[in-house]
């Protein structure tokens, strides 16, 4: 039997990878998938790979989740 809660988990976390992809082309489906859940090293990825501002790369991700409603 499924697990209907996780495959909502799942679904959550694929719309928020391709929404943070629409902001961070140069980020890849493995880039996100090593920082799920662990918030803080994912904006320091994006940092590191785009030279963006920290505060506005959080401003962005929190943005991203509440639009979805996702919690990171």
């Amino acid at each position: 039997m499924s697990d209907p809660k996780g495959q909502q988990a799942e679904g959550k976390w694929k719309q928020f990878k391709g929404k943070v992809q629409e902001s961070w082309g140069a980020l890849t489906d493995d880039d996100l998938d090593r920082y799920e859940g662990k918030r803080k090293q994912l904006e320091g990825h994006i940092e590191e790979k785009t030279g963006e501002d920290r505060e506005e790369i959080r401003r962005k991700i929190d943005k991203i989740s509440r639009d979805l409603k996702y919690k990171f």
